[in-house]
């Protein structure tokens, strides 16, 4: 939820030309994270896994969103790395579950 409200503050910040471009894909791609697990949260494991497989593939398109804005220089260098510090914190903290998940789905 940090991440998402990170970057709805971020992309207010953008261009007007890229409110329909990477703006909006940003925003999107920050709610589908916590979205995605919400969704999957009341499943059984198999499906909860799912849904944290596309909540990380939704992280991984904002990184690289992120770093398409610094590259048009919408964002500094400092904030893209507090942002993509808690993407890839995010990422290994997902990563780490669904590999708890395939264990006890073993078991």
């Amino acid at each position: 939820m940090d991440i998402v409200s990170d970057i709805f503050k971020l992309t207010k910040t953008f261009p007007k030309s890229e409110t329909y471009g990477l703006v909006s894909q940003m925003n999107r791609s920050s709610v589908s994270i916590p979205s995605n697990i919400a969704e999957g949260s009341n499943r059984e494991n198999k499906h909860f896994k799912y849904y944290l497989n596309i909540s990380l593939g939704s992280s991984f398109e904002l990184q690289t969103q992120l770093l398409i804005a610094f590259q048009n220089e919408y964002l500094s260098k400092k904030t893209t790395e507090e942002i993509e510090h808690k993407i890839i914190e995010f990422q290994k903290m997902t990563t780490g579950f669904i590999s708890k998940l395939d264990t006890n789905l073993s078991s």
